[in-house]
């Protein structure tokens, strides 16, 4: 397991959504994430949950020419931190991070991720509550993480 998990704001919005944002406190322990995410939660962070401030403002900066604000800080802090693992929705912001050599999952791979270690019982379910809060991906995707999920 990767030693910092470097979380963006939508991973954290659309699991606190559907009342399972504790998923990454049991999958993952630990959580980080910038004070540019925290603001937009808009709400208190579990105390799992790390705030710190990329250092590189220089390259934040120049990120944020192409991204927001809150995925150019979780991607420059993800490249201070060796090993990091960024937790990751936007498809753009996706792109960047692969340029950049970053791993990085989103909030659907953090589901696959629960259902496989019996976190979760039904990836279907979850994905249904995902659909219900407005959290929008191909019918092809969700098709294939089921597959890959056994359901």
């Amino acid at each position: 397991m990767p030693k910092i998990i470097v979380s963006d704001t939508s991973c954290l919005i659309v699991l606190d959504k559907i009342g399972r944002l504790s998923l990454l406190h049991e999958i993952y322990n630990e959580i980080t994430t910038t004070p540019e995410v925290q603001r937009e939660f808009g709400k208190d962070l579990p105390n799992w949950i790390t705030i710190v401030a990329a250092r590189d403002q220089l390259f934040q900066n120049r990120l944020n020419q192409k991204l927001d604000l809150r995925e150019s800080s979780a991607i420059t802090l993800a490249l201070e931190f060796k090993g990091s693992l960024l937790l990751l929705d936007d498809l753009k912001s996706r792109k960047i991070a692969t340029e950049l050599k970053l791993d990085f999952t989103g909030t659907l791979g953090v589901l696959v991720k629960a259902k496989q270690l019996g976190i979760i019982s039904s990836l279907r379910e979850t994905i249904a509550e995902l659909h219900r809060c407005g959290f929008h991906f191909s019918n092809k995707l969700e098709q294939d993480i089921l597959k890959q999920s056994n359901e």
